[in-house]
């Protein structure tokens, strides 16, 4: 129990750290939940601040899970802590203590913790996600899917015996959580009104140096 207190604790700090927050401010002067979704994730700081460090974004993000699942392999043995611990990274990357509980929608974490537990539900992850943005342009139906076919193959996987049975427990509550964060997106997708990858919106590009002067991106 004393290992299930700490990991998650643990893994929900290192999901609570806000790189999509900390790069718009680096970068830019400005705080991506002020432009586009309002998200701190990948996609949010692509439209906002750029390429470049939409990329480290999404790496770090993906290394939140990772890092939370290797520390618990490090200190415990148990399978089931491996998983409250990638599942705390993910709930922490969405409600992030640090900024008000405004953060991401779940994707990126979602997506290291798969690779982490289960390389190969990573990779149908990887590959039927990334055909579906390739195909779609739609950033949100690739995450989408990804999750729901990334997940759904960890707990074949798990269920006949080739992964330990308690992973079915981050695939089935990561995509809930995922999914319930993606649900504007969802309805914007089935009502033909979702951006598409590339589409430029005003108000979501801010100039560069726009907002200088302005203190520590605000809290809420």
């Amino acid at each position: 129990m004393t290992d299930y207190l700490i990991l998650v604790s643990v893994g929900y700090l290192l999901g609570s750290v806000p790189f999509g927050v900390v790069a718009g401010w680096l970068v830019r002067r400005v705080d991506v939940r002020d432009f586009g979704s309002g998200s701190t994730g990948m996609t949010n700081v692509l439209r906002t601040i750029g390429r470049p460090a939409a990329i480290v974004v999404l790496l770090l993000d993906m290394a939140k899970a990772v890092s939370a699942v290797v520390l618990a392999r490090v200190v415990s043995d148990e399978h089931g802590v491996e998983v409250a611990a990638a599942l705390a990274a993910l709930v922490g990357h969405n409600w992030p203590v640090f900024i008000g509980f405004r953060g991401g929608k779940g994707a990126a974490p979602g997506w290291g913790g798969l690779l982490i537990l289960s390389p190969p539900a990573g990779l149908v992850a990887t590959v039927v996600g990334g055909l579906a943005l390739v195909l779609s342009r739609y950033v949100s139906l690739g995450s989408v899917v990804a999750a729901t076919a990334g997940s759904a193959t960890l707990i074949v996987i798990a269920v006949t015996g080739h992964a330990p049975l308690v992973y079915i427990w981050f695939g089935a509550i990561g995509t809930a959580l995922i999914l319930a964060r993606h649900r504007d997106n969802i309805k914007r997708l089935l009502s033909g009104q979702e951006r598409k990858l590339g589409q430029s919106v005003k108000g979501t590009s801010p100039k560069v140096g726009e907002r200088k002067g302005v203190g520590w991106p605000r809290s809420v």
